[in-house]
């Protein structure tokens, strides 16, 4: 009996995925990127204040990125809608430290935590992007 005890555990670890990756959450690219950002140009002097947000087109991302200043630290997001495949409405309309798809569904997160907002409960979160601070320069990667 303890063989079969034994072979049936090992069969259990080994067979069972320890993935939490939601088979619905695979709409974004995975689009490499490094770029810098100068808060001391005019562009992005909303960013020196807590709780605003800009929205860079050709930063990288699939349709871009949002920066989000929260006040204790700065954030970047895919500009796209996670639960929609890519289309001209699936951008991200950012206001303040929200931001809002421009399908009918209107999906609307948040740039603080990148979950959905509103009540709703979507499969996916806003995708994150690394962002480090020194001095007036942010620099953003994935």
């Amino acid at each position: 009996m303890k063989p079969f005890l034994y072979i049936a555990c090992f069969v259990f670890l080994f067979t069972c995925s320890n993935s939490t990756e939601n088979e619905n959450c695979k709409y974004l690219l995975s689009v490499s990127f490094t770029r810098n950002i100068n808060l001391s140009l005019p562009e992005y002097s909303q960013l020196q204040f807590a709780g605003n947000s800009i929205y860079i087109p050709n930063l990288g991302g699939n349709k871009g990125v949002i920066v989000a200043n929260t006040g204790a630290d700065f954030l970047a997001w895919d500009a796209t809608d996670p639960n929609h495949i890519p289309s001209d409405c699936s951008r991200l309309i950012n206001s303040n430290l929200e931001a809002t798809c421009g399908c009918e569904d209107g999906n609307t997160y948040s740039l603080v935590n990148g979950y959905a907002l509103k009540g709703k409960v979507l499969p996916c979160g806003l995708k994150n992007y690394r962002v480090e601070k020194t001095g007036n320069m942010l620099y953003i990667s994935n």
